[in-house]
């Protein structure tokens, strides 16, 4: 669980290095005035340079961004209801620049996004004040 203290806090599976395939968890928004966001990374790199993509229960909407060289980039937003309190299933499955974003088995949008080379490690991800619970996270590699 996320406490709710940090600006954009993250935790990723040290020793993993996938290119291409999928990532997903389960998680919970259960607080946040500024925030109440769970989400997941891949092809993590280090703090300054990954992907993530997350769902706000806030905001009621699912985010797709990078992060080069520390700054984060939108790839894209999309509305979709994500209430409090609630479990709910993001998933990610990425080839190449290629990328799907699916919560709860609906896939609010399919971008092409800009390819860090090479893989790099998965994770999870929060932001600011938000308290957010996860479980079941997995991955595997297309390769």
């Amino acid at each position: 669980m996320q406490s709710g203290v940090g600006a954009f806090p993250w935790c990723v599976r040290r020793g993993t290095s996938i290119e291409d395939g999928f990532v997903e968890v389960r998680f919970k928004a259960l607080a946040g005035k500024e925030d109440q966001a769970g989400g997941v990374v891949w092809r993590w790199k280090d703090g300054d340079n990954y992907y993530v993509a997350r769902a706000n229960a806030l905001e009621n909407n699912v985010s797709l961004y990078y992060t080069q060289r520390g700054k984060r980039i939108t790839i894209k937003y999309v509305d979709a209801p994500v209430p409090p309190k609630v479990w709910h299933t993001l998933r990610v499955e990425f080839a190449g620049g290629h990328i799907s974003v699916a919560l709860n088995g609906k896939t609010p949008h399919r971008p092409a996004g800009r390819s860090h080379q090479g893989g790099g490690a998965v994770g999870l991800w929060t932001k600011a004040d938000s308290v957010t619970a996860f479980d079941d996270f997995n991955f595997e590699s297309a390769k």
